[in-house]
């Protein structure tokens, strides 16, 4: 009998890759329906001001228009609600689905055009005059809130965590390192633009949009609610997805319209906005202004840190609410030992394009606030970098160790970790005694070079369930379906390896079924990296029972006790290889229902991968250029599934974070005009900017939350990137503490350089 492969561990093949390699890809774009209509927006040209007028009688002339609605054709819908951290405080800051009466920020939809195609519906929103008074803009979330309107202002609200005694920490401090930090407002920006087609079948009385992705079962919750429909009424549908990272597959204004012009013209209503469109309009992220100290003793030992961040959220409160500064708030302490902890993040809105999150969001803000901080205690002390981390770090033997916060709904418990041997293996995997002995060498000789370190703990694998349901189709076919989606992470090859090996059979047999509201009732999609975590263990759940289910019906058929038999590459077989054997698809087709079986991993906790950064440039003092000439990573996920798709997510992560560091910010005028419009204007790094990355991927310390011990992957490429580099920076220039502002653009490098 040949051994049954072992398919979990192994960097198998993605299953994922061959439409797309082949040109078979269905992405939003690439759906259409008969007779349909295409939606074009428009949108204000003005940051704050007062609506006037709005005249369509010119776009109605047009031939091929069909339709232009304003606010007054939709006020039946009402604002979009909160997926998460949603405060009661916060509601009446909710986005319109079209402006009224009021635009806030540059790009607000303010009317909306449909027309027989995209040409016709563009040279018709062209015609639409609308009318507004300039209002004067927000533009800075540190200055004090004004007033929003009906008495509200725009500090919607105020988050606060914290434990122990500051005061008396601060009172007996050695010493005390201040600080003010600011991240720049950068976004995602995937490849494929937003886009969604909308239709109603009247047949069968259901709603459906196409083009969904990342939480499609909430998205269907949520439009049913929104148009007082059954849920069962409303079904949405995942295509392919051109990028994800948390701005995709959130709940829109666009999206809202083209559901409500599929009920009321009874056609087909398709949306695609252009790349100007994406950069003024999509959710924006990350921008804070930090002011933080830390109460220190002799040795550099943390006694308390107390923050206070402004978190710029633009002009209104989208689906994701607070989370983002409360996640700022909950994971500043990191890998660290903090006594005693404060923070206050005020949210505030300013005229500018509204947020949401953003791979590793609030962690690549705090991470690179709380690195500079502890870059900055070693200066104080004059001691090595590396040495005053390794003195903070929660040792190994306090886990789990409990922060005393919770954010999303849970409480922080940090499940398992090894900090200081992970600082270890990063250290020898970049020879950092060798590399600072060279890059001294250099110094000597005139180059500005550095190195820098940075340490973070992610949080990942977001509860409370995932429900997965496995079919056995008579052709051998198994089918995994589940309520994740996929945003290009590779679920259909992880969680088919963890299906294979729970079931017996080869992954590549099996087809993983996501993001189709009509297969399976419930599911929570894919964000916060949970798909591995939670999807992944209801997937060995719900296979280990198929299993079972399959060797007791073979059991009758071959006449053999259930502890006889075993499942191998498909094949149900006598345990030892003798006698008899029966394809599992074969086995289905004997049976008069069909071979499956459903399960739910339900999870109270998230669990927490952590990891090292080590970045090493050389910053030309003339031009305020920054090249990375090494980058190391290491990180420990618990248990990988496929490792090479961790090292993709990694170096992916990698590729978002030096932009962030280094290039891509939405820069705004006094007035609110949008100065990042174009990718002339918003700077994505290429592969040239891009270093070699040496990633070391470890599984010290698996997760005790779950039986295979699995953590995740998604984001912990990114999280730390800014912190690495600004430390790096610092270093090649012999200026502790000279970057406090991120993206380190060149203009910025030079001021820091004339200083010197």
């Amino acid at each position: 009998m040949t051994a049954p492969a072992k398919f979990v561990g192994r960097s198998v093949p993605r299953l994922e890759d061959r439409p797309l390699l082949l040109g078979q890809g269905r992405f939003a774009a690439d759906i259409s329906f008969p007779g349909q209509w295409c939606m074009r927006v428009l949108r204000s040209s003005v940051a704050h001001g007062k609506i006037k007028s709005i005249d369509a009688t010119a776009a109605l002339k047009l031939p091929g228009v069909h339709a232009v609605w304003t606010a007054q054709d939709v006020a039946h819908i009402p604002p979009i609600p909160f997926r998460l951290t949603g405060l009661k405080t916060l509601e009446p800051y909710r986005q319109p689905v079209l402006a009224k009466d009021i635009v806030r920020y540059v790009g607000e939809p303010v009317a909306v055009v449909f027309a027989q195609d995209q040409y016709a519906a563009e040279d018709a929103a062209d015609l639409v005059e609308v009318g507004i008074e300039p209002l004067r803009a927000t533009m800075l979330a540190t200055e004090q809130p004004g007033v929003y309107e009906h008495g509200l202002t725009t500090e919607p609200g105020v988050v606060r965590k914290g434990y122990g005694d500051i005061e008396a920490a601060f009172r007996k401090a050695h010493a005390i390192v201040s600080l003010e930090l600011s991240i720049g407002r950068h976004s995602g920006v995937p490849m494929e633009t937003r886009g969604a087609v909308a239709r109603y079948v009247e047949a069968r009385d259901i709603l459906e949009m196409h083009g969904a992705s990342k939480v499609p079962h909430w998205n269907r919750d949520t439009l049913a609610q929104m148009f007082g429909r059954k849920r069962e009424s409303v079904q949405l549908f995942e295509g392919h997805v051109g990028g994800g990272f948390g701005i995709r597959g959130e709940l829109y204004p666009e999206d809202i319209l083209v559901c409500a012009a599929a009920l009321k013209f009874r056609k087909a209503i398709k949306w695609i906005e252009d790349r100007r469109e994406h950069l003024i309009a999509a959710n924006h992220s990350r921008q804070q202004t930090h002011k933080i100290r830390a109460a220190i003793d002799s040795d550099g030992r943390i006694l308390a840190i107390d923050d206070e961040f402004f978190h710029d959220n633009g002009a209104y409160m989208r689906t994701h609410a607070a989370t983002v500064p409360d996640l700022t708030a909950a994971m500043l302490p990191g890998p660290y030992v903090v006594p005693a902890y404060r923070a206050i993040g005020h949210i505030r809105l300013t005229n500018k394009t509204p947020c949401g999150t953003y791979r590793a969001p609030g962690r690549y803000e705090s991470t690179f606030v709380r690195e500079r901080l502890l870059d900055a205690i070693a200066a104080k002390i004059s001691v090595d970098k590396v040495e005053i981390r390794r003195r903070n770090l929660i040792g190994k033997s306090a886990m789990p160790y409990t922060l005393g916060l919770e954010t999303l709904g849970t409480h922080i418990v940090y499940d398992s970790g090894d900090y200081s041997r992970l600082l270890d293996k990063a250290l020898a995997a970049a020879d950092w005694k060798n590399l600072h002995q060279q890059l001294r060498a250099r110094r000597a000789n005139g180059e500005k070079v550095g190195a820098g370190v940075a340490m973070f703990v992610e949080k990942i694998g977001l509860g409370p369930f995932d429900t997965v349901r496995i079919e056995i189709i008579p052709d051998g076919t198994i089918e995994v379906i589940t309520g994740v989606a996929s945003i290009g992470q590779g679920v259909e090859t992880v969680i088919a390896q963890i299906c294979a090996d729970a079931l017996g059979v080869d992954y590549a047999n099996i087809r993983v079924i996501h993001g189709q509201t009509d297969r399976i009732d419930k599911g929570m999609g894919a964000f916060a990296s949970r798909v591995t975590v939670m999807c992944g263990e209801a997937t060995r759940l719900a296979a280990t029972q198929l299993r079972g289910k399959a060797l007791r019906h073979a059991s009758e058929l071959m006449q053999l006790g259930v502890d006889k038999l075993d499942i191998v590459n498909g094949e149900i077989v006598r345990a030892g290889g003798l006698g008899p054997s029966m394809p599992l698809g074969e086995l289905a087709g004997t049976l008069s229902a069909v071979l499956s079986a459903e399960d739910t991993f339900e999870s109270a906790h998230m669990v927490y991968p952590y990891g090292v950064h080590i970045a090493v440039v050389c910053v030309d003092a003339d031009t305020g250029a920054v090249k990375i000439e090494r980058y190391a990573i290491a990180y420990d996920i618990g248990k990988a599934v496929n490792p090479k798709l961790v090292e993709g997510q990694i170096a992916g992560g990698l590729a978002q974070g030096v932009g962030g560091a280094l290039l891509e910010e939405f820069l705004y005028d006094e007035n609110g005009e949008p100065l990042s419009v174009t990718f002339a204007d918003y700077l994505m790094p290429t592969a040239r900017e891009i270093p070699a990355v040496s990633i070391l991927v470890t599984e010290d310390a698996p997760s005790p939350l779950n039986p295979l011990g699995l953590k995740g992957a998604g984001e912990g490429g990114a999280n730390p990137v800014g912190a690495a580099i600004a430390s790096a920076i610092d270093d090649a220039l012999g200026i502790p503490g000279a970057v406090t502002q991120l993206p380190i653009s060149p203009q910025r490098l030079k001021a820091i350089c004339r200083r010197i």
